[in-house]
Formats: structure tokens, sequence, C-alpha cells
């Protein structure tokens, strides 16, 4: 009798630390750093860079959206570096306060545009985050529409298109009669002098 009890009592001993061991191998979620939306996140030493992503209408201007938080002491100018669609690595810069953050990306907010770049919708666009001395790393940002509502004040602002010349204006012809001034109206004056003066040769 003794002997099942003892037996008992270690089988519960031996669940009772397998069931608490997996505290010990897995850690909580809770713990895990995640991006809870449809953006990525970085960190680059005392900077942590959340929910980076672009919103474009037709991929050759995008807006960069981002929450950018600097955990040290002193303010930081960070480096966001891309490649243009004609290779060439571009520079936009941000300061941040030493503990505090900055959210960008909304019309009330500060807003960082990349220009003239090649970025599809549905694509991973590659930005390079550095600051000071610390080594950088590359992000590769998901690239968005306004497909979802909630992005569509994300939007760059159109750039303006430059209008169409009208027909004959390409080539600086004018109307006569409309563009040509008081050349139309002198035609006409003339015309009615000729009139007049050969009514009164016919008398």
């Amino acid at each position: 009798m003794r002997a099942r009890r003892a037996a008992s009592v270690v089988l519960a001993a031996a669940i009772l630390v397998g069931t608490a061991g997996c505290n010990f191998i897995t850690p909580p979620a809770t713990l895990l750093e995640y991006d809870p939306s449809d953006g990525v996140g970085a960190n680059v030493g005392e900077v942590n860079v959340r929910n980076m992503l672009l919103v474009t209408v037709d991929g050759s201007r995008a807006n960069l959206a981002m929450t950018v938080i600097n955990r040290g002491g002193s303010g930081e100018q960070i480096t966001f570096q891309y490649e243009n669609a004609s290779g060439e690595r571009v520079d936009e810069q941000l300061f941040v306060n030493g503990g505090a953050s900055e959210s960008l990306g909304r019309p009330d907010e500060e807003q960082l545009f990349l220009d003239d770049i090649d970025a599809t919708p549905g694509d991973l666009f590659p930005v390079y985050v550095q600051y000071g001395d610390e080594q950088g790393v590359e992000v590769l940002v998901p690239v968005l529409d306004d497909a979802l509502p909630e992005y569509a004040d994300l939007l760059p602002p159109e750039q303006t298109s430059t209008p169409s010349p009208v027909d004959g204006e390409e080539n600086g012809d004018e109307t006569p009669g409309t563009t040509g001034g008081d050349e139309g109206q002198n035609t006409q004056d003339d015309n009615s002098e000729s009139g007049v003066e050969e009514s009164g040769q016919g008398d």
C-alpha cells in the first residue's frame, strides 16, 4: 500500500516538473517582439523603428509611414537611404529627440516621401536605416496602395501634370479676330471703308 502511494507521489511530481519546465524552454508570447500591423520594424542602437510601410499611387513616389522611437538620452539624426529608379542612392533624414518618438505619414504629421522610385504595390522595397556610428540595417518595407481604406490618407500628394498645349498655340499661331488682338477689328474696318468708297463711285 505504501509502495503505491509512493509511486503516485513520484508520478505527480514528475508531471508537475515536466509541465513547469515548459516555461523554461518556451518564452512567454507576451515577451516576443512582433509587428502587429502590415508594417515591419527594425532596431538600430537605441533607436527603434516600428510599423514601417510605403504607400504609393503608381509606384514612382511613396509615403514612408512609420513610428521612430529614440530610447537614448540625446537627440539623433537618423538616415533613411534608398535607391531610386536610376540606381542612385538617396538619403532622407529625420531628427528625433532623446527619450522621444516621432510618428510620420498622416496628413497632420510630418511626412517623408521617396521620389523617383520603382516600387510596385505588393513588393518589398529596401530601405537602409542608420545613425551616428551605429551599424545600420536594411529593412524590406512592404509597399501598399489604397486598396485598404485605412491607408487612403497615407497616399502621397499627386504630382501636378503639365497641361497639353491647345491646337495652334504650340507653334505660336493665332486665330484672326480672336487671339490677334485688334487685327481682326482692323480688317473689318478696312472692308467697311472699301464698301463706302465703291458706293460713292457708283453715284
